[in-house]
Order: structure tokens, then sequence, then C-alpha cells
């Protein structure tokens, strides 16, 4: 019996968003598990460097590479960058985002709701697009989209982000079986609230009460995401696609 194998050695991934909260855990999961690893990243280049300088001293091989990840010419200029020091891409995890208010729908305006759609559906595509050569031509790749939980729950007053989160699940579907012909698996992971430098100055009493729904009574923590970010990657997860995968803690099942 041949047993699949977790690990990535070989291969290499690409994480948008790698330098905090999240992206930084898929990164480093990634890397643990053999992959070199292009942590991208928009904004703080000093917060960038340090990032990547706790990633290189826990052994890890990979590169830094700034980019606009819903620029077509930035996502061109980036793989091109990879393939130079690590090589053609295998596996993609979409996770960059932009902010994230909560509002009524009277207080958004069109150019919000299409920067969200450009953060969940337009970088995808455009990450795909450019990647996909290699992954046809080796017969094998992977594309894992962080999604969120509340497309599920509907959460509320949250219409814009909650809309295009929507519009990257149906798309990871379509995806999957489309890319299905040619060993490419296409995933989502939605993750529950897990507390990060972004949420320091969310109120207490918010964080709390989701804690109360939670079965297990406890938060989720970025490791979480990147177990299961690492366990898509891998040839384990290899007839798995086109799901859409909860990490929450049973705030949403079935």
């Amino acid at each position: 019996m041949q047993i699949p194998d977790f690990r990535l050695n070989g291969r290499v991934a690409l994480v948008t968003g790698a330098t905090r909260g999240l992206g930084k855990a898929m990164a480093f999961g990634l890397a643990k598990a053999g992959a070199k690893v292009v942590l991208n990243y928009a904004n703080s280049h000093e917060h960038a460097q340090r990032t990547f300088k706790e990633f290189e001293a826990a052994g890890y091989a990979g590169a830094l590479i700034r980019a606009n990840v819903i620029d077509e010419s930035e996502v061109d200029r980036m793989c091109t960058e990879a393939e130079r020091q690590l090589g053609p891409v295998d596996i993609i995890v979409c996770n960059a985002t932009g902010d994230q208010p909560l509002k009524p729908i009277e207080e958004y305006d069109w150019a919000f709701y299409q920067e969200m759609y450009d953060f969940f559906v337009k970088s995808p595509f455009l990450l795909t697009r450019r990647t996909l050569p290699h992954m046809k031509k080796q017969h094998w790749g992977r594309i894992v989209n962080i999604t969120s939980e509340v497309f599920r729950r509907g959460t509320h007053p949250f219409s814009a982000y909650v809309a295009a989160k929507g519009g990257q699940t149906g798309w990871t579907r379509a995806m999957a079986r489309e890319l299905a012909p040619w060993n490419i698996t296409v995933n989502c992971v939605a993750p529950g609230w897990i507390p990060v430098e972004r949420h320091a100055n969310d109120p207490e009493e918010m964080k709390e009460g989701y804690r109360q729904l939670l079965p297990g009574g406890r938060f989720g923590v970025p490791a979480d995401i990147a177990g299961a970010v690492t366990f898509l990657a891998s040839d384990a997860a290899r007839f798995v696609t086109g799901a859409d995968i909860p990490v929450n803690g049973g705030m949403t099942v079935g």
C-alpha cells in the first residue's frame, strides 16, 4: 500500500501577504514541510525584512519579494523573480487582503467593493494564469485560496468582504473542475476569526462574544491554518479538489 507523502521537498510555493499574521504561519509551515517559499508583501519593508530574517534563522529556504498582487505587471515581475531565485512556482497560496471594515451598505461605495473583488478574485486569477503553464507542463500544481467563514455565516455588516469571498469560493469550484485533468488541485481554506496583529485594537467584548460561540471555547491560532494549507499543498491531498475547508473549531459545520 502506498502511503501519501506530506513532504514538499523540491516544490516552490508562493504565499501572498506572507510576512505577518496567518500568511506568515502558512509560509513557515510550507517551508517546514520542505518547500522553498516566496514570501510576498506589499507595504512595510522593514517589518518584512524582520520576518524574513526569522524565516532564514529557522533554516528555511526562500525569497522575499515585494509586489502588489492586484496589479498584473507586478504579479508577472514577482513570478519572474521567484523563478530566477528559486525555480518555477508549483504552489500558490492566495492570502493577501486589504482593509476589512464592518460598515452598513450605505457607508460603502463601489470602489471599496471593487477593491475586495480585486484582492479575492482578480489576484487569484492573475497568479493562476501566470503560473499555470509550468503546472500544466509538469502535470502537478496546487492552488489554495484563503477564504473565510463569513461567506457561510453571512456576517454583517460586512457585505463587501462577504460578497468577494463568495466570488472567490465560486471561482475555486469552477477552476477545480477545469484543472483536474492536469493533476492541479484548487481548494479553499476558510478560517474563522483568528486574532492576529490586525486585530490588536479590536474591542475585547467583541472578541469575547465570538469566543463564547465557539464549541471548544477557544480561539484558533495561525498554526491551525498553516496545517490545513500544508495538507492541501501535499500529495496527501492529491484527491481533494474544489473543497472549501472550514478551520474554525466547529463554528460552522456541514
